[in-house]
């Protein structure tokens, strides 16, 4: 199965999802290129739309390799593997998750921290467009769960099965249209899978926005998550 692109995907998975008892959902998008997808599944559903940030913890003196993602608010998921491969310490895996911990902060500020919706006590979808390490789904899933979301699912048009099963322990459902145990890369999935610019993320959430709740902050009000 390939997909024409991400809206295709998002309109696919969508229909796959209105059978899983999720009418009204709220309906939370992985930037940049899972908020396009979320948006059809959004439309799908008749839910809120908004974003959950998490972005990826980097190898000292290797930013291109990941060892880990987190939230605004912290909840985070740390590859044991890579921490005692390349022996970090806790000096620098606690800074570097601050470090970006902020910067998730600052853009879900960006995109949609006016209009966030409420998530306590609501079914939650988080969508992606590809699952292939699974951290930032991880750490997605833990910021959601520790906001008193009632259920937790996590939905991607495909996934890597290895990476799917893992985030079966953390999320009450994981929805794929594709799950493949030789996954390399998510995009030989897409026809077209050009880059996500921060506009159309933008333009994505204001077309499908809900009215003002009258929350305003910069993420959604979490607890803080264990680290790994």
């Amino acid at each position: 199965m390939f997909f024409q692109d991400r809206e295709d995907a998002g309109s696919r998975l969508g229909e796959l999802l209105r059978k899983c008892d999720l009418e009204g959902a709220v309906v939370l998008g992985i930037p940049r290129g899972g908020v396009i997808v979320a948006a059809k599944v959004a439309e799908a559903l008749g839910g809120e739309l908004g974003v959950v940030v998490a972005r990826k913890l980097r190898a000292p003196e290797n930013p291109e390799l990941a060892i880990g993602a987190v939230t605004s608010d912290g909840s985070s998921f740390v590859d044991p593997r890579s921490l005692r491969v390349l022996g970090i310490d806790a000096t620098y895996l606690d800074a570097e998750r601050k470090r970006q911990a902020e910067e998730a902060k600052r853009r879900e500020a960006a995109f949609d921290g006016h209009r966030r919706p409420p998530v306590s006590g609501r079914k939650v979808i988080i969508v992606d467009d590809g699952i292939a390490t699974g951290a930032t789904a991880v750490a997605a899933v833990r910021a959601v769960r520790g906001a008193g979301a009632s259920k937790v699912v996590l939905a991607a048009p495909v996934a890597s099965a290895e990476r799917a099963d893992m985030l079966r322990q953390e999320a009450d459902l994981v929805v794929c249209l594709i799950e493949d145990p030789e996954l390399f890369a998510v995009g030989q999935y897409y026809m077209d899978f050009r880059a996500i610019e921060d506009d159309e993320v933008k333009a994505a959430l204001e077309a499908h926005a809900a009215p003002t709740s009258g929350f305003v902050g910069p993420s959604v009000p979490v607890r803080r998550a264990s680290g790994s």
